[in-house]
């Protein structure tokens, strides 16, 4: 080979070796496009409730295991017992995977019955996972323990209402007033408008309500004296199936239940609290960066720091992947007609 010709070949050669490094195949996309970025996670509450304080705990560690490491800032936008926020990031959000929320464990369910309030289709979301799936956690109705004998049979028995506190409609802690009003019996006179945990629980205080219901792990989180001093009585459980081991004297609403038609109604009602805090992002954002998401929601669910925060927050972390989050809302959209349109007619009270 002459000289000319071997040194045509080394410079094939060294092009071919430079085209090949460059290739972008070994690229991260999602790392590409999160780098430098934030990710903004709404809340449809005021700050100080559940919904708040599982944002802000999740922003702390997303970073860690997202490609790109972005920033997270939380961000609170109240409104229709949670729906206002639902309906802003399904219609309004960017669909590029910098903006996700925690959604209102009902607001699904809303929408699967055809409820006016809720602006989209939860089969649309991309669904990141839930932090917890309420395995360690209830859903207790309660009342300040100065208010007498507080057991199901006692309040059914009565002729005095409990001052129930409540967010708007379609919010969690007005259904289930409902439902323990109408369904159980337990008289409730309920007083609606308040925007979030912290304000009902400061009402209870004051001697302005009697009682609400409140998830074990909020209560825990943010109003810990309130068990700790015995301020307030578990009166029932919803999102049991058996009674919570710290409150082994109040019942599920499935035994305060009168008939098998009330707990058909109520398995239908509790049913949200198996994606009790569900996190998901809007529509059309690229697939890559929802994998992202959701694999990076799993892993900081498994991390040491997350779960020593979590402890000590007494929040139940019982992860469930977006799939999952699918799967339940599925199981809700073929609850039967007669058992949607009777719990239609009790939330509308």
């Amino acid at each position: 080979m002459s000289c000319m010709r071997k040194r045509l070949a080394a410079l094939a050669f060294i092009g071919c070796t430079v085209t090949l490094a460059a290739s972008p195949t070994s690229a991260d996309p999602a790392a590409d496009f999160y780098t430098g970025k934030t990710i903004a996670i709404s809340v449809g509450y005021a700050p100080g409730g559940i919904y708040d304080i599982n944002a802000r705990l999740v922003a702390r560690h997303l970073t860690k295991y997202m490609p790109g490491h972005p920033n997270a800032l939380v961000r609170n936008a109240p409104g229709a017992g949670g729906l206002t926020q639902a309906n802003q990031l399904y219609n309004l959000a960017p669909r590029d995977g910098t903006e996700i929320g925690i959604l209102a464990r009902g607001a699904p369910q809303l929408a699967v019955m055809g409820e006016a309030g809720p602006r989209f289709d939860p089969a649309g979301f991309n669904w990141i996972g839930t932090s917890s799936s309420y395995r360690n956690d209830a859903y207790l109705l309660f009342a300040r323990s100065d208010m007498g004998d507080l057991s199901v049979a006692g309040l059914r028995a009565g002729t005095r209402k409990l001052n129930f506190g409540a967010d708007g409609p379609g919010s969690s802690n007005l259904i289930f007033g409902n439902i323990a009003n109408d369904v159980l019996g337990i008289p409730l006179s309920t007083i609606k408008g308040y925007s979030g945990a912290a304000p009902i629980i400061l009402a209870m205080r004051r001697g302005e309500l009697d009682s609400t219901v409140m998830g074990i792990s909020a209560i825990r989180a943010g109003q810990r004296d309130l068990l700790d001093s015995k301020l307030i009585t578990p009166i029932v459980q919803f999102g049991r199936l058996t009674r919570h081991p710290d409150f082994p004297d109040a019942p599920t609403a499935r035994e305060a239940a009168a008939n098998e038609s009330d707990r058909a109604l109520i398995a239908l009602a509790e049913a949200p609290f198996f994606m009790a805090l569900p996190f998901a992002a809007p529509p059309g954002v690229p697939g890559e960066r929802i994998a992202a998401l959701r694999k990076a929601f799993l892993e900081l669910h498994a991390d040491p720091d997350y779960l020593s925060e979590a402890a000590k927050l007494d929040l139940d972390v019982s992860p469930l992947d977006g799939e999952a989050v699918q799967g339940l809302i599925r199981t809700m959209a073929a609850t039967p007609p007669a058992v949607i349109e009777r719990f239609k007619t009790i939330m509308s009270k």
